[in-house]
Parts: structure tokens; C-alpha cells; sequence
């Protein structure tokens, strides 16, 4: 028997609809940025810590963020999108990661 051609439909419209009122800025606009100017973002765990959110580019780490108990992953990528804003406008990196070294005594 020879084996029947399928026809390839085409893609399905979504069905998801933004919501009224949408935001003229696009959402993680920032992060969006920083993809599109060749950096990147890493979510997962990073043991000890089950969830993490890292962006960085070239240069250095803009911010490590740790979910928060409670905290949706939305919620957890919009903390890195200001986090980044805040890198780029401030320079001021965020790390909730790595614990600070305590201070040695001066002599």
C-alpha cells in the first residue's frame, strides 16, 4: 500500500486577545532589548535556589533575581525587566544571588 499524502493546514489564529487598555510600551520591553542587542536571559534553578531569573549581555550580569515564595514567573520577569532598566539608566546591578563577603578587620 502507498502511503497517503497529508495536507498541511495552515496555522491556527490564536484565540488570545490582549486585554483592553493594553499598555502602549510592549510588555518586557527592556528585556526585549537586551535579546535583541545580542544578551540574554537565563530562568531555572541554580542549586541551592529552585527558581532564578539572570540577565546579562557582553559586557557583565545586569541583575540575579530569585522567585520570590509566592511570586508568579510573570511577576518574576517583570522584576527583571526593571532590574535591567535600572543597570542600563542607574548602573546600579542587582544581586540577590551571591551573598556579600563579610568585612575583614583593618589593621
Amino acid at each position: 500500500m502507498e502511503p497517503r499524502k497529508r495536507v498541511r493546514r495552515g496555522t491556527a489564529s490564536s484565540r488570545v486577545t490582549s486585554p483592553s487598555g493594553a499598555a502602549a510600551r510592549p510588555l518586557l520591553a527592556n528585556i526585549v532589548a537586551l535579546i535583541d542587542s545580542g544578551g540574554q536571559i537565563t530562568l531555572g534553578a541554580l542549586d541551592p535556589i529552585k527558581c532564578a531569573a539572570i540577565a546579562n549581555d557582553d559586557d557583565s550580569c545586569l541583575a540575579m533575581l530569585q522567585r520570590r515564595p509566592g511570586e508568579t514567573l510573570p511577576q518574576l520577569l517583570e522584576r527583571l525587566d526593571a532590574a535591567i532598566d535600572l543597570a542600563w539608566t542607574a548602573d546600579e546591578f542587582t544581586d540577590e544571588i551571591n551573598t556579600p563577603l563579610p568585612r575583614t578587620k583593618q589593621r
